[in-house]
């Protein structure tokens, strides 16, 4: 099975492209093994190196540190991935177990997070990376960068210049977008 890779903008994350669903339940990042029960993951939070994982719909994310190579990386994530699919899996990330989100947001909030799911999402996942609507107040909306996006040296631009304008030219009440971590 042949799994492609492209770059993203962060020189640290790598984006695969299994060909198949990766996540049957929404995005998901992890960081840390105990985060999860999916031995697919924990492996490849195993490889040395390795700093996260982001799953989305029809591709995953890894994270590295900078100090160490994609060569040492990319090939066994590659195999790993192949190996899972190979084995009949349907998708790496399913979970009837979701939890839903029961906040009630503000008129201003429900525009925001439309845009975000529209406008941006979709251009943020092309870079394998997702942008998550934290909170809106007095004018700052607070967002969470994830997968290829989190500690991408070009987030902070894409998030000003992008982002940010286009939040403000559509809801002129939006005067700041700040990254949380």
């Amino acid at each position: 099975m042949f799994i492609q890779t492209e770059t993203t903008p962060n020189p640290n994350s790598l984006k695969f492209i299994p060909g198949r669903i990766v996540s049957n339940s929404g995005q998901i990042e992890v960081t840390k093994k105990d985060q999860i029960n999916n031995d697919l993951v924990k492996n490849l939070l195993s490889i040395n190196g390795v700093t996260g994982v982001f799953l989305s719909k029809n591709f995953l994310s890894i994270n590295k540190e900078q100090n160490v190579e994609w060569e040492d990386i990319k090939h066994i994530a590659q195999s790993l991935i192949g190996e899972f699919y190979l084995e009949g899996k349907e998708f790496i990330y399913d979970t009837k177990d979701k939890l839903e989100n029961n906040k009630e947001f503000k008129e201003i909030e429900k525009k925001i997070i439309k845009l975000l799911d529209t406008k941006i999402r979709p251009a943020v996942a092309r870079d394998g990376g997702d942008i998550q609507f934290i909170d809106y107040e007095n004018g700052t909306v607070r967002v969470k960068l994830k997968g290829s996006c989190s500690g991408c040296p070009s987030s902070t631009m894409t998030l000003k210049q992008g982002v940010q304008n286009l939040l403000k030219h559509y809801i002129p009440e939006v005067k700041d977008v700040e990254a949380i971590q």
